[in-house]
């Protein structure tokens, strides 16, 4: 371009999708209005984008929420009002478990707005910026678009949801999407600058408190991989053949065949070998570590949060003395650097534990058989969606084999989610098979989204655990109360109702059942497999079992 030219131009909508695109979306997941569908026809026209829609948007943020935790990033575009608030639980969900996404929302025109009408999809008091309002406090960044700001809105809002690893919010008026623009220059840019003065003061401090350790251990959750730290936390495991263990909502984080794995850690509830390695470290390295009450046993954890050194997105603390600056990746690896000048450690044995096969095959199936033969058939390039619930507790201390990936919301716990997150994770990356584990309940929630996933063509594993009702809840509370139970479903006749007449289905109420029904899904890769496994409406996982005690005398009641 000749210096006397003018910058080309785009509209703001095309400028979005650019933006989008830059950053590895590929697929836009939605529902038709009156007020976007302008927009939409510019999303078909985009050759880099994908529009998707779905059975409502609900389906779609939980959709760009599964998407974002494979592929990066995560997208979802609504009407104004009915829409937005629609997908708000979804989008609220991403927020609390740290999933990078936007949210794009087009209404009424400008002039619309200015004049105060009423007009559908608002409260009918001329207040256009209410929901807007409601989205603040459930994402990290919002704007409403205007054309004489919106690039830089966008570049802001999408910057920041990268940085924190949470949803941004954008609003366009209909009108805006329109207008002109200059294109984008250059790459969205996320800056995690390092403090070196406080880089070398926490090499300082943490050299003296590894120094007087003589049993290290490492306790790695979710936001080491919300914030790219994957790779710096393998090394610095590797470095000091330490042992290591997860939170549930960090499982998979790492292989884990990888050595020094003890397993998940579940505070009091957890197996020994976790139990035992965290809690009793001379030194505890926390890296990305949230405490939940679902993941810490009902925050039964038996060490201190405030001591040993904890790694966080951009600070770390030593004996709760703060580094602010310090981004996770290179505090990683002052640490890496510590602990590789330490006598060589010892990793203790990683290998799972053998797996009892004495299981009489005629037999009722058990939810302690189900997740076993599970944990079992799964493949490395699997990624496996638990639904909050027996399937979540079920699976979460079963260990899979390394390069298999583990989604699940323990934290959120919006049951439905893992359905049409299972089609986000399934077009973010194709090539690996999904497994989705949900209960019958759960499924009533979100079933509508099973349409969707067949249109798109894939060929996911879908095991619904039938137990007639709500049975974590009956777990913790009224266990034959009629709030706990559901309608009963011909489960057999739902793929071909919502559009999958070619999905294999199957039924297992048997370990002989459930046996043949993985054989026959593991040779039925072309079209999507639909297994309805049977277990005792009061059989949970032993973890659950546990947990739902201290739940339930928290909440202040007995059964």
């Amino acid at each position: 371009m000749s210096v006397n030219e003018p910058p080309p131009t785009v509209t703001v909508a095309e400028y979005l999708l650019q933006r989008l695109a830059a950053l590895g979306v590929r697929h836009l997941f939605g529902v038709p209005g009156d007020y976007n569908l302008a927009l939409l026809d510019t999303v078909l026209a985009f050759p880099n984008i994908e529009w998707v829609g779905t059975a409502n948007e609900l389906g779609a943020s939980y959709a760009a929420d599964g998407y974002a935790r494979v592929r990066g990033f995560g997208a979802l575009l609504t009407t104004f009002g009915v829409g937005e608030l629609s997908a708000a639980n979804g989008v609220a969900g991403s927020y609390a478990e740290r999933v990078p996404l936007v949210h794009i929302t087009v209404g009424p025109s400008s002039s619309t707005e200015r004049a105060g009408a009423v007009v559908h999809h608002t409260a009918g008091d001329g207040d256009y910026d209410r929901f807007a309002r409601a989205h603040a406090p459930l994402v990290c960044a919002t704007a409403v678009l205007r054309p004489e700001t919106a690039s830089a809105e966008i570049d802001r809002v999408l910057t920041t949801a990268l940085h924190e690893s949470r949803p941004g919010y954008l609003r366009l008026p209909s009108d805006v999407a329109t207008a002109q623009v200059a294109a984008p220059l250059g790459p969205l840019r996320a800056e995690t600058t390092t403090d070196e003065a406080r880089r070398a003061s926490f090499r300082d401090s943490a050299r003296a408190r590894i120094a007087e350790a003589r049993h290290i251990t490492v306790l790695a959750d979710f936001l080491a991989d919300r914030h790219h730290a994957r790779a710096p936390l393998a090394r610095l495991i590797a470095a000091g053949r330490l042992p290591w263990s997860t939170l549930s909502m960090g499982k998979s984080l790492l292989g884990e065949e990888t050595p020094g794995f003890t397993g998940v850690y579940s505070g009091a509830l957890v197996e020994p070998a976790a139990r035992q390695a965290v809690d009793e470290a001379d030194l505890l390295i926390q890296v990305g570590v949230l405490l939940a009450d679902t993941t810490t046993g009902g925050f039964t954890h038996g060490f201190d949060p405030e001591a040993g050194i904890d790694i966080g997105p951009y600070e770390a603390r030593v004996e709760g003395k703060v580094f602010e600056g310090l981004p996770m990746a290179a505090a990683l690896d002052v640490l890496t650097e510590l602990v590789g000048q330490r006598p060589g450690g010892a990793s203790p044995d990683s290998r799972p534990a053998v797996l009892s096969t004495a299981v009489d095959g005629t037999e009722p199936l058990t939810q302690e058989h189900l997740w076993d033969a599970l944990a079992t058939w799964v493949a490395p390039d699997t990624t496996v969606l638990a639904e909050q619930g027996t399937s979540f507790f079920g699976m979460c201390t079963r260990r899979l084999p390394s390069g298999a990936k583990f989604i699940a919301q323990p934290l959120w716990g919006s049951i439905g989610y893992t359905l049409p997150a299972l089609l986000g994770a399934q077009l973010a990356d194709p090539a690996r098979r999904g497994l989705l584990l949900i209960g019958d309940g759960s499924a009533q929630m979100t079933i509508q989204e099973l349409g969707t996933i067949a249109r798109q063509g894939l060929t996911p594993v879908i095991v619904l655990v039938n137990n007639d009702g709500y049975t974590v809840e009956r777990a913790i509370h009224g266990p034959r109360a009629p709030y706990n139970d559901i309608a009963t479903w011909d489960w057999s006749a739902v793929p071909a109702a919502l559009g999958a007449p070619d999905a294999l289905v199957l039924q297992a109420a048997t370990p002989a059942d459930l046996a043949h029904a993985l054989e026959r899904a593991e040779e039925a890769t072309d079209r999507m497999v639909f297994l309805e496994v049977r277990t005792g409406m009061d059989d949970v996982p032993e973890l659950l079992h546990r947990l739902s005690e201290s739940v339930r005398t928290r909440n202040g009641g007995e059964v």
